[in-house]
């Protein structure tokens, strides 16, 4: 049965066409997995199903009773709430319930027998309900779900205006768990999530007994939870049964063979052009060559998909900076109280580390301590010398200029040719390249921020969580990169496979966390 169908969804925006003609359909026990290269419209897919964004053409038919749950890249928060607030705001539904069960405990002391018996069936649904969200163990279930993505790290008294962007997005990813709907739309969950955290959710929609739809660039992520893919691309979205090993298996037997028909039909119109091309003005062949002529407006012709733009990557060295690029002497890092015990720690020159270790404990903040961001509770840090810089944050603020002139903001003394196709070479359309920044997608927007980085002579990269909203394409051009690159790196990540072969060293702050001593 059929919880979700689309028929012939057609959308456009700024000119450009997003999907043209699509169908899809989610059936029970469906764990989707949305893929498709940044841009392509995924993110917009999930707006469009969830009546966020009205599409120009085409039906959504949602089956009868159903829950949905969406978690938005750019869902906001009720600012004033604490995280436990917020979290159990997931059953006000119940809490409604409850009160309305209690408001027909106080009608049946007068009413009719009949009245009364259809209150106490109403009742009965009610509660089976509410037990089946959990409402008897609202508080465990708080503390449970919180513990599992971290949020107990964070302090669930903690107010939310008071939460970087990463900590937000925990925040509605716990509310939307704890909600239980019948449906899941997870667009990149993991994204601020530790290996950890990862590794508890996976298990989680692993064994998740109803239907979901999941947008992810982490590929192992993906292969373990995901039973279908949807491939988004030009347009179009295209169904396979498996997950996303199996659909790069079978598209790329589709593909050859695509290429395969396409090549014998070309030679095949080569060679009904030649003929009418020779016969057409003879009298006695031109019956055939007409014929044929015919024959070539029928034909339904094969095209392939132009290639997409694919990012290429190549970092520039600065001067040669002094033996040690940072170091950290008795170091408590922190904001207004202390994050960690003293640390002391050396970048070397040349050297490439991975910081690790779960949300809370300082990861970005250790790397704006040594950037002089933000100040030290106690101890000292020391830049090296010649250093030359290229940071990139983990939450930047979104420009509302177009691309072109973001970057131009940077390089005055670039011509515009130069601007199109430094951007153009990570990977950016001409459609994107002349967007406003703040519509761009999370990838499309981090390509941007990489290409300021590239276009710079650096001898030391800081990058926070730089493979965030990155498609596959881009982080696979992005690690080739970084192991080409002769400078020092300093990277947080929580994609393991994506550091483990780059970087010469981890440095995991739970060693220096406060908790853990």
């Amino acid at each position: 049965m059929s919880i979700l169908t689309v028929e012939n969804l057609s959308h456009s925006y700024g000119g450009r066409e997003i999907f043209e003609n699509v169908s899809f359909r989610l059936l029970k026990g469906e764990h989707i997995g949305l893929i498709g290269a940044n841009g392509e419209g995924k993110s917009t897919f999930m707006k469009i199903i969830t009546n966020t964004l009205e599409p120009d053409e085409g039906k959504i038919i949602w089956s009868n009773k159903v829950s949905v749950g969406y978690l938005d890249q750019n869902a906001s928060l009720h600012e004033g709430n604490t995280i436990r607030d917020t979290l159990k705001k997931a059953y006000d539904h119940l809490f409604e319930m409850e009160a309305k069960i209690n408001d027909y405990y106080m009608k049946m002391t007068d009413c009719t027998e009949d009245e009364m018996n259809q209150m106490l069936e109403e009742i009965g649904e009610m509660q089976d309900i509410m037990e089946h969200h959990d409402f008897y163990l609202i508080d465990s279930k708080v503390e449970e779900v919180a513990s599992a993505i971290g949020l107990n790290d964070i302090g669930l008294d903690k107010f939310v205006n008071e939460l970087s962007g990463g900590q937000r997005s925990k925040v509605l990813l716990g509310k939307l768990l704890l909600e239980k709907p019948d449906i899941l739309l997870l667009d990149e969950p993991t994204n601020y999530l530790d290996e950890e955290h990862i590794s508890w959710l996976k298990n989680y929609l692993r064994n998740y007994e109803n239907a979901f739809i999941l947008i992810s660039h982490d590929i192992p992520f993906l292969n373990d939870v995901v039973n279908i893919i949807y491939h988004v691309d030009n347009c179009l979205l295209t169904r396979y049964v498996g997950n996303y090993d199996e659909f790069e298996r079978v598209y790329e037997i589709n593909q050859k063979q695509l290429e395969a028909a396409y090549e014998r039909q070309q030679k095949e119109i080569e060679k009904l052009e030649d003929f009418v091309a020779r016969n057409k003005a003879r009298v006695a062949t031109r019956g055939m060559a007409n014929s044929r002529a015919k024959k070539l407006e029928k034909m339904d012709r094969i095209t392939l998909k132009g290639e997409k733009p694919k990012p290429s990557f190549s970092f520039m060295m600065g001067k040669t900076p002094g033996k040690n690029i940072f170091e950290a002497e008795d170091l408590v890092i922190g904001y207004d109280t202390a994050l960690s015990i003293p640390m002391n720690l050396i970048l070397e020159k040349g050297k490439k580390i991975a910081v690790v270790g779960a949300n809370g404990l300082g990861k970005s903040t250790l790397l704006k301590s040594f950037l002089g961001q933000i100040p030290a509770i106690s101890g000292k840090t020391h830049l090296g010398e010649n250093l030359e810089i290229g940071y990139f944050e983990q939450e930047a603020p979104k420009s509302t200029k177009t691309c072109i002139d973001d970057l131009w903001d940077e390089f005055p003394a670039y011509s515009q040719y130069e601007i199109r196709s430094a951007l153009a070479k990570c990977g950016l359309t001409t459609e994107q390249i002349e967007s406003r920044v703040n519509v761009l997608s999370g990838g499309e927007q981090a390509k941007l921020r990489l290409c300021k980085i590239l276009n710079r002579p650096c001898n030391i990269l800081v990058l926070d969580e730089p493979t965030n909203h990155l498609d596959q394409d881009a982080k696979e051009e992005l690690k080739r990169a970084l192991i080409e690159y002769k400078g020092s790196i300093l990277i947080v990540c929580h994609e393991r496979e994506f550091y483990e072969n780059l970087v010469d060293d981890v440095w995991n702050l739970a060693q220096y966390s406060l908790s853990a001593q």
